[in-house]
């Protein structure tokens, strides 16, 4: 199957990656969509401008656009005009198919082109499949949140089993999905089993939006090699 991956760079775009990877399915291009606005409904707004260089860690055609609207179905026009000059069988979501009002616009749009679409992970528990990137070595970075309970100190903030840990405590303690579906919590990935090299930023500025809303703009990326691990 001939696939396109929605690609925000965060953490359920990279494991939807790697999951068609293992099916064997061709991975056409990674289409990522970068908003010049918050409010969006579908698509990321943090970091999603530094999917180029997670691209060219993956080897992968990569096609990136702008969205200056917000309204899930004008927003899933901008998917359905990358594949209809770019044709493909389906094209792929991160997650357990929680997000339903992004995987039912982009349903929609795709429909007359007779295009799946669906999300890799569906009916799995989020909170595991997390668990099972940090195993795995991925570096997940806390992007932007808009939820109860998270604040400032988590943006720029990467993920391991300590961090983890406690944003699962503050998921049940406050109510927000665990693994961010909602737009509780954005995600990007610094590392992973698929890249060549890591990412790494020079800067980060922190903005908040409200008491329970921010974001954060990385500056100065740049390429780094990958620590060797040494046998015992």
């Amino acid at each position: 199957m001939k696939v396109a991956v929605l690609y925000s760079g965060g953490k359920d775009s990279n494991y939807a990656l790697a999951d068609a990877i293992e099916k064997g399915w061709e991975i056409a291009y990674l289409l990522s969509v970068k908003p010049t606005r918050t409010d969006c409904y579908l698509f990321h707004y943090a970091t999603v401008e530094h999917t180029q260089l997670q691209a060219k860690q993956l080897g992968i055609p990569h096609i990136i656009t702008t969205c200056d609207i917000a309204d899930p179905e004008l927003e899933a026009g901008i998917v359905k005009n990358i594949v209809e000059k770019h044709p493909v069988d389906a094209v792929i979501l991160g997650g357990t198919g929680l997000q339903v009002t992004q995987i039912k616009a982009v349903q929609d749009a795709l429909l007359p082109l007779r295009v799946e679409t669906f999300a890799s992970h569906v009916g799995e528990e989020h909170g595991d499949l997390i668990g099972d990137m940090l195993e795995k070595g991925y570096k997940i970075m806390i992007s932007q949140f808009a939820a109860e309970g998270l604040g400032e100190e988590w943006l720029g903030r990467v993920l391991d089993k300590d961090s983890y840990k406690e944003l699962k405590y503050l998921s049940t303690k406050h109510g927000f999905h665990v693994g961010g579906d909602g737009s509780a919590f954005d995600t990007f990935v610094l590392d992973c089993p698929l890249f060549e090299r890591r990412i790494e930023f020079g800067s980060i500025k922190k903005y908040k939006e409200s008491g329970f809303s921010g974001y954060l703009v990385a500056e100065s990326p740049k390429i780094v090699e990958k620590a060797i691990q040494k046998s015992l």
